[in-house]
């Protein structure tokens, strides 16, 4: 397994993320995430996106990380926010996520972020047990969803 720094709009991230996005529209039935996401806000230094490849190089597993500050959907000075964190069915159990996320952490501290927060739903469950067994708790609601009953937040200092 490889990791890569690539943009956002790189083709093998636009394909993750139209499969994490379709994955969202089964478990939520709304079309997908519509959190506005930009390919500059996971520009270093100021975020990060990676891919995992397999031994094919086939991208099998992503994520990013993007700089949020205080502002009117909740977040804080220092905010670190993971986007995109996906994992391909066929791969799911490898720890690819926990390599991704670990990455993505550090990443994070050495650009200066304290905090790294998260949203995700109460139809992921496999993802609240990613974060809570990495060391993230929940914290106040922020972001798109925000006002959503199934949104949950999390949170961990870095």
């Amino acid at each position: 397994m490889t990791i890569r720094q690539v943009p956002f709009d790189h083709p093998d991230a636009v394909k993750l993320n139209d499969e994490v996005q379709a994955e969202y529209h089964v478990r939520y039935g709304d079309g997908g995430d519509a959190t506005p996401l930009d390919p500059s806000d996971f520009k270093p230094p100021n975020g990060l996106y990676l891919l995992a490849y397999d031994v094919n190089g086939v991208p099998v597993a992503s994520g990013g990380w993007r700089a949020q500050d205080a502002n009117d959907e909740g977040n804080l000075d220092g905010d670190a926010e993971l986007k995109r964190m996906f994992v391909v069915e066929s791969m799911r159990g490898r720890g690819l996520a926990r390599r991704i996320l670990a990455a993505l952490e550090e990443d994070a501290r050495a650009a200066g972020r304290v905090r790294m927060v998260l949203e995700t739903g109460t139809k992921q469950p496999e993802a609240v047990a990613l974060y809570t067994s990495s060391g993230y708790e929940p914290c106040a609601k922020f972001g798109y969803y925000r006002f959503h009953e199934s949104s949950r937040c999390y949170a961990k200092a870095l």
